[in-house]
């Protein structure tokens, strides 16, 4: 023949890579969706954030208000 033999054979993969390969992407999977959590986290931490801030604000408006209309009477 014109050629080595082991450069036409193809290997079919041994069960110990698949499995590897299999864990590798099950980890890659749960980092991933890990990564989702802590975004959703840190997005509701935010939003929890910006209505404190309203409330806030709203306590102070009423606030005001009540002290102006005592000032007036």
């Amino acid at each position: 023949g014109s050629g080595y033999y082991a450069s036409t054979f193809t290997a079919r993969p041994r069960k110990r890579d698949v499995a590897l390969l299999q864990t590798q992407h099950l980890i890659a999977q749960k980092k991933e969706a890990g990564i989702q959590i802590q975004a959703e986290k840190f997005d509701f931490m935010a939003a929890a954030r910006d209505l404190e801030e309203i409330e806030q604000v709203n306590a102070n408006c009423i606030l005001m208000a009540n002290l102006q209309q005592a000032s007036t009477s």
